[in-house]
């Protein structure tokens, strides 16, 4: 199996239990991972953010396989522009 069939048959449900995994070492049901799982979690993980999930995280990889540190300015623009309802003040409390 070539790695785009593999990235694109990797489903958002699959993407969240090999996420848990990776960062728990644990699967959701509680089994622990062997080494080699959490290696190739960890890579399966990588690559599917790298191929498919166009991510807004701080740290991600980025379709050329390098990885990507956002600044925290970065981070703040894009959760403003996503997320801005309302804004306050502490005078309108």
């Amino acid at each position: 199996m070539n790695v785009e069939n593999l990235v694109s048959s990797i489903t958002p449900e699959l993407f969240e239990r090999l996420q848990y995994g990776a960062s728990t070492g644990r699967w959701p049901d509680g089994t622990e991972l062997t080494e080699a799982q959490k290696e190739q979690t960890v890579q399966l993980v990588m690559l599917y953010q790298a191929k498919v999930a166009k991510s807004n995280e701080q740290f991600t990889i980025n379709e050329d396989g390098e990885m990507v540190q956002k600044s925290k300015r970065e981070l703040q623009k894009e959760f403003k522009a996503e997320n801005e309802i309302a804004r306050f003040t502490e005078n309108d409390l």
